[in-house]
């Protein structure tokens, strides 16, 4: 029983509102306890599975509701979505076009022409587009030698360009395997084997490197900042991070063993190897930051005015000459 608290004396309607105050406190001090010790109680079960190498409860926020709402969060989770769909008929390409007839016996003396409805359907063809190349061959007995014509541009090898960027696209964007598109081509009717898919997408693959080139360039020019983010990620059994240089024009990748200032610079300037200059600024930076004087009197040592290259991460103060104008430190 409360203290100072008897029902018995209750006697009228006023005396009855106060017990049931007292009541009502007594109760939301109760629920207020209640609250604390579980959360207290919870902490303890989260230590103790902690300590034994598992995982405590994880926090959970409570949901959002919108002011006003007057329905419940089931029929908010099964409320459908309005959804603004984009009229693709403008940004299909229409590859041909093909005009439909009616019959003349089927319509009757009074019918009037009224124009064309059109009607656009989306379909592909793939097909082979195997080609026989006959190149005329000359000899000139004068000079002992032969003259063959040249195949078109993009061709070389076995295989002409629409199959080479074709194996390029399944095995990147759609993420086949190289056995998959082996029996995808072959069901296609073309003759490949997985060894030739493999050389396709890893060897001589130097005019791609020309092409990224040309695309990062132009991204670096394009405006007059960019955006630099790394990732970490594995290359043969090592840890190297993945630079990533964009803006809304264009991305580009560059894997890195490093990540510090220097590499960035190197990216930015489009360089595999990190180059230095040293000049009279050179003499005034390494006298702010007190630099060491045996390292001033052999960076003195230096090539002065000439463009350096850090060919390793361990180099020395050696150099060789590696044409006019430019010198390479040796490890």
């Amino acid at each position: 029983m409360l203290p100072g608290f008897d029902p018995s004396q209750i006697k009228d309607l006023d005396q009855s509102r106060e017990a049931i105050g007292i009541l009502l406190n007594l109760v939301e001090e109760l629920k207020q306890e209640n609250m604390i010790l579980r959360e207290q109680v919870q902490e303890l079960r989260d230590e103790v599975n902690r300590l034994k190498g598992e995982q405590g409860k994880p926090p959970i926020k409570p949901g959002k509701r919108g002011e006003g709402s007057d329905h419940s969060s089931e029929k908010e989770r099964h409320r459908p979505k309005k959804r603004r769909r984009r009229r693709k008929v403008n940004r299909i390409k229409i590859d041909r076009e093909e005009k439909l007839q009616i019959e003349a016996s089927q319509l009757p003396e009074d019918a009037e022409f009224k124009g064309y409805e059109t009607v656009i359907i989306q379909d592909l063809v793939i097909k082979t587009d195997n080609v026989r190349f006959l190149k005329e061959k000359y000899y000139s007995p004068s000079l002992q030698e032969t003259y063959l014509a040249a195949l078109p541009a993009g061709y070389r090898g076995e295989f002409g360009p629409g199959l080479r960027s074709l194996i390029v696209t399944l095995y990147y964007a759609a993420e086949m395997t190289e056995p998959k598109i082996v029996e995808f081509l072959e069901n296609m009717g073309i003759l490949i084997s997985a060894g030739q898919i493999s050389n396709l997408l890893i060897k001589k693959q130097d005019h791609w490197h020309v092409e990224k080139e040309a695309v990062y360039l132009a991204g670096l020019q394009s405006t007059i900042w960019q955006h630099v983010d790394d990732t970490a990620t594995r290359v043969n059994g090592e840890n190297q991070h993945c630079h990533i240089v964009c803006n809304p024009l264009y991305s580009a990748y560059f894997t890195r063993p490093r990540k510090d200032r220097l590499t960035v610079i190197d990216i930015l300037a489009n360089r595999f190897e990190t180059q230095f200059l040293l000049n009279e600024q050179t003499v005034e930076w390494l006298q702010t930051f007190d630099t060491p004087q045996w390292a001033q009197a052999a960076i003195a040592r230096w090539p002065q005015a000439t463009v350096l290259t850090w060919c390793k991460p361990n180099w020395v103060v050696s150099t060789i000459s590696n044409g006019p104008g430019s010198s390479k430190l040796r490890p």
